[in-house]
């Protein structure tokens, strides 16, 4: 069937979305969900696009067709289309088979990532895919086999470099803001570290939305080589660059849906990491009450899964676990959290950021079998050499040679109503908070966190300091502070 082009302004943010008429759709026995072939014959020009069925501004005759899948078959208004019935992606039947619980082969994995990326799939289809890895588990080979197949699928990388090192933490830490410190102090010790960090979804700052006060952060792949090569380190958003591009789509959906299948968290680090040609990869997994892993026994479980992974990858992991039971640092937001790093680097700042930084920097190190490990990591910070290098990163990415930190108009000081000892911090609640306050969309918004557990205070103490662009945010957060009690003491 032959008809006429519409473009439809509305986007779907991935699926290629046709609309027919119901009278054509029943012509070419189509039902809502159904695939179509797309053809422009003269140009050999042909797309797949589930089917819609609308009678909103689309006339019979017509075949309306979203941004993405307008702009995927490069026509124009009105003009010609053959229009004719496609087969399901293989794709789909994968899916199933995945549903019941059936073992995926690396070229059934393939075949879902290649389809995701060209957007084959709707939402829903790769929806069922995300649910049956969350309900019937996956097997480490197939995690293995995903990240492989979503860096194969995606752009990569390549470096000279024999050696290339990187680090991950697996988040639920309000701060805790120690890629910062750790890329400037590897790239001074002379390692090449190209980081791809991602922004926040629910924390109030990323390491990405952190560094975007100092750098640009949105840089291409090109220009992420450019930096790498000229000082050693860069700290780049991993969205802005088609790196494990199947994975960021997967990411949105799981998010959306607030569940993350084991193998496929393990997959989406794992993939980022091989991308950009990471050869040693040291993974923090924070743990206790209040954080992303609550028990010591769930903990030691996945470090031994990262290592597992690591070895079916060919990548040398390490893993540490860390005590994830309170705040890392005393900024929390954006900005706040840069002048905690600046501070560390300057030798000076909070004592739990810099020991941290510098256990990591260390643990790397042991991971390179390199001698006197922490001396050399003391070294560089001490001497300003790991300042020296971070100014270094931030030029190269386009910021600017002197560092200004925004800071926020508005503020209010939460004291303690009576004396005693700090027995809890929930990294939850102080999170949520510096979210309300604005962070991390406003920069300048958050906490600034004053006592730390086992800290002895008295009536009147300061224990933090709330931090807003808008009075309307301010006041939101302290009608929540209301309704919490985030530190115990």
């Amino acid at each position: 069937m032959k008809l006429k082009v519409k473009e439809v302004k509305l986007s779907t943010g991935g699926p290629l979305i046709a609309i027919l008429t119901q009278k054509d759709a029943r012509l070419l026995d189509l039902s809502p969900g159904d695939r179509v072939l797309i053809k422009r014959p003269k140009v050999k020009k042909e797309i797949t696009c589930v089917v819609d069925i609308s009678s909103m501004g689309i006339k019979n005759g017509e075949i309306g067709f979203f941004e993405e899948a307008f702009k995927a078959l490069k026509a124009k208004s009105k003009q010609q289309v053959e229009v004719n019935l496609a087969e399901k992606p293989k794709s789909i039947y994968y899916i199933k088979k995945k549903l019941e619980g059936i073992e995926l082969s690396g070229k059934e994995i393939n075949e879902i990532v290649k389809d995701i990326i060209a957007n084959k799939l709707s939402e829903v289809e790769t929806t069922y895919f995300i649910a049956a890895c969350y309900t019937k588990g996956m097997k480490l080979r197939e995690a293995a086999k995903l990240t492989q197949s979503i860096v194969d699928n995606g752009e990569t990388l390549k470096f000279k470099s024999k050696v290339l090192v990187d680090k991950h933490c697996i988040g639920g830490v309000p701060g805790n803001r120690t890629t910062m410190l750790v890329v400037p102090i590897m790239a001074a010790l002379g390692y090449k570290m190209p980081k791809t960090s991602s922004r926040s979804i629910t924390s109030p700052a990323g390491t990405s939305d952190t560094m975007e006060v100092l750098a640009p952060v949105s840089l291409s792949t090109k220009k992420i080589k450019k930096v790498v090569n000229k000082t050693g380190g860069c700290m780049a958003w991993g969205g802005a660059v088609n790196l494990a591009a199947a994975d960021d789509k997967l990411i949105k959906l799981r998010h959306d849906l607030s569940i993350d299948p084991l193998g496929m968290m393990l997959a989406s680090i794992m993939a980022k990491k091989k991308s950009v040609g990471s050869t040693h990869v040291l993974i923090d997994i924070p743990w206790g009450k209040g954080s992303k892993v609550a028990n010591k026994k769930d903990a030691i479980k996945l470090k031994k899964l990262f290592i597992k992974i690591g070895k079916l990858l060919g990548m040398k992991v390490k893993v540490v676990m860390t005590d994830g039971t309170q705040p890392v640092g005393s900024g929390i937001g954006p900005a706040l959290e840069c002048s905690d790093v600046i501070a560390v680097l300057k030798g000076d700042g909070p004592n739990d950021l810099r020991e941290k930084g510098v256990f990591l920097a260390t643990e790397m190190l042991k991971l390179l079998k390199v001698r006197r490990p922490k001396k050399k990591v003391l070294d560089i910070l001490d001497s300003g050499k790991a300042y020296k290098k971070f100014r270094e990163i931030i030029i190269a990415q386009g910021g600017l040679k002197r560092p200004n930190i925004p800071s926020a108009d508005l503020f209010y000081e939460y004291k303690a109503t009576k004396a005693g000892k700090v027995k809890e911090i929930n990294n939850k609640q102080i999170s949520k908070l510096a979210r309300i306050a604005g962070a991390p969309d406003d920069k300048v918004a958050g906490m600034y966190l004053r006592v730390r557990v086992h800290n002895k205070v008295k009536k009147g103490h300061i224990l933090f300091t709330l931090y807003a662009k808008s009075q309307t945010k301010l006041d939101n957060a302290k009608k929540y502070l209301k309704s919490i009690k985030p530190i115990i003491y």
